[in-house]
């Protein structure tokens, strides 16, 4: 192909001859190569080549993009979608459920008015049924002859299953249990479905006909939800029972049915007797008639006593909403509608707040206690630490809010704070550790503060009316910063880095520190409380490494003035001196490249002032015994080394330029050195003044050769 193409023309025809099927690319290179003039065709060539990847790419993530989003709205609007269809569902069954009762209601009725008509509808409709007491007694002894039979065949019920006049079997038959998460087959099991609850056994392998007890459910806290077939899974329904959830496999899809319509028919049927009872406890009884007294002067005594006597108030319990209220609560927390599980709670209870406490009312604040604690273990685990901690402090809003609302502020309290502590820790253990280790620090403290303040700020909004919660979160605080500080000081001061990368990491530590002040948190001085050990340590490190420096020079001091060679060299010393805070070094410079100063004076000055200059960067109140101890100590290695040098020198000229020297250091460096401090601390050092003062820091014996500490 022709490798002067047009702009437009040229990479159209490429990219389709690069999208054809039979592409092949080393004979498209190989011919490239033939038809080309020299390098700078294939230059241009590779350039159009990879101009069409760069636009092949940012296409490709345009559509990767457009097509996130896509599925991120549809899959909001599946479930959306299959919200709304279980809750379609749930008003379906409802709404059979009262009409079912209505028909029942008006037959019992019709029966009423027409007993005749009545007999000779349940006749024709169950051959079977009895038709006297005698009867009826006879059939329900056999329901529960059956009942004892079968549950003589399940092994460990007898002692679960109390026997009561009220039970019988309505239904049994074989089922496969599988698991819930991978829909792996677990076991066969068989479960009998009596009026009040379900049990279910597991096959015992060696005996046929025989099970071993596995499980009992009551089916007041039992929800039926028919589980969509997806091949090779079908025939299946899932059982919910707080907190787990079964799923089972029928033989073929007419059981399934079967077992589906039988258990809701059963639970409905449930409900209804548990309706009709509560209705018949409501009713007002009559109290009994006491014996009459001979007593002529009981009359007035009954007169009296009668007067102030009202009737009793009677609490309605009979209302659709109170008799479906435990199942409903079940069906919320079984869909993690939490929210709609405590507005349920806050309707019962102001329903119930001026109501008196009588016998059912009790019964229900029972089984309400039930799901209550069910609904409070549910919002533990949503907080706890094992769940994902990704979304950050918002993410716990809503088991935080419900929770508070239950009337669980402490618990509430103790769990954000336990679910934010590992989130913070995590963030940190998956922090890289960087070949820097300013730029580790850097992200570390933008990590751990940012983590603290995002959940400072969620605590403030979750627990705006519970002053009490505020001294658990400062203890939280503390503790968190201690973890910090261990991970800040195991890379900054382990690991022996330099006193001015260290004193740069503090820097950055205290200015993050800094930005809680926007909601009222002032953290620093537990910062400077947890790191006082650490940056001790490092300051008299320091400090030794340069009295060991200085003193090696000491011992290799020729009292020679320098010579820098160099313009280049003596600008850049000046400089170096002016930035320590000596203005006043030209007067020690002479002609040419010379300085009329020691190397060792020289370079002990740039040290220490560079010393000083990071320890002010670290410096809090409880350093500065620290720092200005070891000020004293590092400036008394040098004015001791010129004392010495004075007394021992012999040659006049050198002692002419070691008292120079010594000037420098009483007249010039001092000074500075007790300024700077001054400034960085905020008041004087009486230790500095009295260093400059002293025309000499030592006294020593005029005779000796060697200076006495």
């Amino acid at each position: 192909m022709a490798l002067s193409l047009g702009e437009g023309g040229g990479g159209s025809r490429l990219r389709r001859q690069l999208e054809s099927g039979g592409f092949a690319a080393g004979e498209y290179v190989k011919q490239l190569s033939q038809q080309s003039d020299g390098d700078r065709d294939l230059q241009e060539h590779r350039q159009r080549i990879q101009a069409l990847s760069e636009e092949t790419a940012q296409s490709l993530k345009r559509n990767v993009y457009q097509n996130y989003r896509q599925f991120i709205e549809t899959a909001r609007e599946i479930s959306y979608l299959e919200s709304e269809m279980y809750q379609l569902s749930h008003i379906l069954t409802e709404q059979k459920g009262i009409m079912e009762a209505v028909t029942q209601a008006l037959l019992l009725q019709a029966d009423r008015d027409d007993p005749a008509l009545g007999a000779r509808r349940a006749a024709a409709a169950d051959p079977f049924l009895p038709l006297s007491a005698k009867d009826a007694a006879a059939n329900e002894e056999g329901r529960q002859r059956t009942l004892t039979t079968l549950l003589e065949k399940v092994e460990g019920c007898r002692d679960l299953l109390p026997e009561s006049p009220g039970k019988y079997l309505v239904y049994n038959g074989d089922l496969v249990e599988y698991d819930a998460d991978h829909m792996a087959q677990i076991q066969r099991v068989h479960a009998f479905l009596m009026n009040d609850c379900l049990l279910v056994a597991t096959a015992l392998p060696n005996r046929r006909g025989a099970y071993r007890y596995d499980a009992l459910y009551p089916l007041d806290g039992l929800a039926v939800v028919n589980v969509k077939d997806n091949p090779p899974m079908k025939d299946m329904f899932k059982l919910l029972m707080f907190p787990e959830s079964r799923i089972f496999q029928a033989e073929n899809a007419k059981i399934k049915k079967e077992w589906l319509e039988v258990l809701e028919e059963t639970k409905r049927n449930r409900a209804l007797s548990e309706k009709r009872r509560l209705e018949q406890e409501a009713l007002p009884r009559p109290a009994p008639t006491p014996p009459e007294s001979t007593n002529p002067f009981d009359e007035d005594e009954d007169e009296e006593e009668d007067e102030p006597s009202a009737e009793e108030e009677v609490v309605d319990l009979s209302l659709e909403w109170i008799q479906e209220l435990p199942e409903d609560l079940d069906v919320c927390i079984a869909q993690r509608d939490f929210e709609g599980a405590v507005d349920l709670l806050d309707k019962l209870n102001e329903y119930l707040a001026d109501k008196p406490v009588s016998q059912p009312v009790k019964e229900l604040r029972a089984k309400v206690d039930e799901r209550v604690r069910q609904l409070t273990d549910v919002l533990v685990f949503e907080l706890s630490p094992d769940r994902s901690l990704r979304g950050g402090p918002r993410a716990t809003r809503r088991a935080v809010s419900q929770l508070i609302r239950l009337g669980q502020s402490t618990k509430a309290c103790e769990l954000f704070l336990k679910n934010r502590a590992a989130a913070v820790q995590t963030a940190i253990r998956q922090l890289r550790i960087e070949g820097a280790t300013l730029l580790y620090i850097h992200k570390l403290c933008h990590v751990f503060f940012t983590s603290l303040l995002e959940t400072a700020r969620e605590f403030e909004t979750d627990f705006a009316g519970n002053n009490g919660c505020y001294s658990a979160f400062v203890v939280w605080a503390r503790s968190s910063m201690r973890m910090f500080v261990d991970a800040f000081s195991k890379q900054v001061f382990d690991s022996k880095e330099s006193l001015s990368t260290a004193a740069e990491c503090v820097k950055v530590a205290k200015e993050h520190c800094k930005q809680l002040s926007e909601i009222g948190l002032d953290l620093t001085f537990i910062i400077h409380a947890l790191l006082v050990k650490d940056i001790k340590g490092a300051l008299q490190s320091y400090k030794d490494i340069i009295i060991e420096a200085t003193k090696h020079r000491n011992s290799e001091e020729m009292w020679r003035k320098m010579n820098l060679m160099t313009p280049e060299a003596l600008g850049k010393l000046r400089e170096e001196m002016r930035s320590c805070g000596v203005g006043n070094f030209d007067q020690y410079t002479g002609d040419d490249c010379w300085v009329n100063l020691s190397y060792t004076v020289v370079a002990f000055t740039k040290q220490t002032m560079a010393f000083l200059e990071e320890a002010l960067k670290l410096y809090f109140p409880e350093l500065h015994m620290v720092l200005l101890e070891s000020l004293v100590e590092i400036i008394l290695v040098a004015v001791q080394h010129v004392d010495y040098s004075l007394r021992c020198e012999q040659d006049p000229e050198k002692k002419a330029f070691i008292r120079q020297n010594a000037s420098f250091l009483y007249e010039t460096v001092l000074p500075v050195v007790e300024k700077r401090f001054e400034e960085g601390v905020g008041k004087p050092a009486k230790q500095l003044q009295d260093l400059r003062n002293a025309s000499r820091l030592m006294r020593v014996n005029p005779e000796s050769t060697t200076s006495v500490v």
